[in-house]
């Protein structure tokens, strides 16, 4: 379900004017001209397979330069880079023109703000990110996350029920892959459970507006779904202040307001907005992309039959082969050399992911898919340093819950059709899945 379009204004065109399509006219220059982070936002024939491009950009160099941005896929370069503390995340607008900054400054809405926008911890450094930092990590402690994976457990039963009741044809992604994450975060942030669709179409929308240089058309429909979740957000947060209920947004909120720098309500609506899309968008691709690589890996998934105890492992693995986020990108906050090239401040420079987890120097055949690798957990798909994805541990148990209890739940269960993508760039997974779930096990859940 999508949202509908926010009105044509005056400061969202500015908006999506600086911010995307002066930098989509300038990708698509750069993209006639063979430049390589061009070609990562907008070559659509990288779309089914980009791991060959990612293995060209590793094996041409540590670091190569572009005029738009330099760019790596090297795996010692990117851990050394995400560490380093004067490269920032989030759009250079310091080392803009002034009339730029003041043309933005103008343009900015707080009732608009996406998880992309400040103060997101995601493009936020410093002070403000670590202050958000702080007051999400109480949500997502090591006992947090094993006192939720009961209730995982319990959703996807219902889920799989629900799929089996259905009859023999299903959706994977649709019926149970994106699903079950909405319904996680849902109880984590205290959300009624007939918000789910809501939910399930705002997560949607927001994932595509974390591509840089998207259409005006999608900015919009993102933007009316920001605007739809932030306000019910702010209503959502007065409630559980007067009434908090049992789940770890309102004990987040209980605590983060009894500190000496509370959080401002902004600052609590930006960090409820990402753990939406940021939880969504993981834990769905990560299911969905692990359930096409066991597909097409059938002795894989035979292996994991035989000693459950390997599904830990096995979703490191997927999330090392084909991980839900591609790439980040980060800027330098003043001149530096990196890799032994000089690089300007105010340069964006890409880090594939993706790319570095298939770097020969750390993985042995890195091409070949094997559940059973010994180093899979060495992958960087969940980024690094102060970036770290503070819901890893969250999305790892929902991996490996949900992808054991279908194939446990469904043996037989097999494709049949070819899968669909999501339209995101930065985000690699599907929109639609088709299988035959077998006779036997329908009419079992039936019966």
């Amino acid at each position: 379900m999508q949202s509908s379009l926010a009105p044509i204004r005056p400061k969202g065109f500015t908006r999506w004017f600086t911010r995307h399509a002066v930098g989509r006219m300038a990708l698509q220059l750069g993209l006639r001209q063979g430049e390589i982070y061009p070609r990562l936002v907008l070559d659509n024939t990288l779309r089914e397979d980009p791991y060959p491009f990612y293995a060209k950009i590793r094996e041409s160099g540590a670091l190569l330069p572009g005029k738009f941005a330099f760019a790596t896929a090297r795996h010692d370069l990117i851990t050394e880079l995400l560490k380093r503390p004067d490269l920032h995340t989030g759009f250079p607008i310091e080392s803009s023109p002034r009339p730029v900054r003041s043309v933005l400054q103008w343009a900015m809405e707080p009732e608009v703000l996406s998880p992309v926008d400040p103060p997101s911890m995601l493009v936020s450094d410093g002070p403000g990110h670590l202050k958000a930092r702080k007051a999400v990590s109480r949500a997502f402690t090591a006992k947090a996350v094993i006192d939720l994976e009961h209730r995982v457990d319990e959703i996807a039963e219902e889920l799989l029920d629900d799929m089996a009741k259905r009859g023999p044809d299903a959706d994977l992604v649709l019926d149970y892959a994106e699903v079950l994450p909405v319904r996680v975060i849902a109880e984590i942030l205290g959300v009624p459970i007939a918000m789910m669709p809501t939910f399930r179409g705002w997560g949607h929308d927001l994932a595509v507006s974390l591509d840089f240089g998207r259409d005006y058309t999608t900015m919009r429909r993102a933007e009316a779904a920001t605007l739809a979740m932030n306000a019910w957000f702010r209503e959502h947060f007065a409630a559980l202040r007067r009434e908090p209920g049992d789940n770890l947004l309102s004990r987040m909120i209980t605590a983060a307001d009894a500190d000496a720098d509370p959080l401002t309500e902004i600052e609590l609506v930006s960090i409820a907005g990402l753990v939406l899309a940021a939880g969504f968008e993981t834990t769905v691709n990560l299911i969905g992309n692990g359930s096409a690589l066991l597909f097409a890996h059938p002795e894989q998934l035979e292996d994991l039959r035989g000693r459950p105890e390997g599904w830990r492992n096995a979703i490191e693995e997927i999330l090392r082969y084909d991980p839900p986020a591609q790439n980040t990108v980060r800027h330098t906050t003043e001149d530096t050399t990196i890799a032994g090239q000089q690089v300007p401040k105010g340069k964006f420079i890409a880090l594939v992911l993706a790319g570095a987890n298939r770097d020969p120097a750390v993985f042995d055949d890195p091409e070949r898919f094997d559940v059973s690798r010994a180093n899979a957990k060495d992958h960087i798909s969940f980024g690094g340093g102060a970036h770290y994805c503070l819901g890893a541990a969250l999305s790892r148990m929902e991996g490996e819950v949900g992808l054991r209890m279908l194939f446990e739940r469904f043996p037989d269960l097999r494709a049949t059709a070819t899968p669909t993508r999501r339209p995101a760039r930065l985000l690699r997974g599907y929109a639609s899945m088709p299988v035959r779930v077998s006779a036997d096990r329908v009419a079992h859940a039936g019966g």
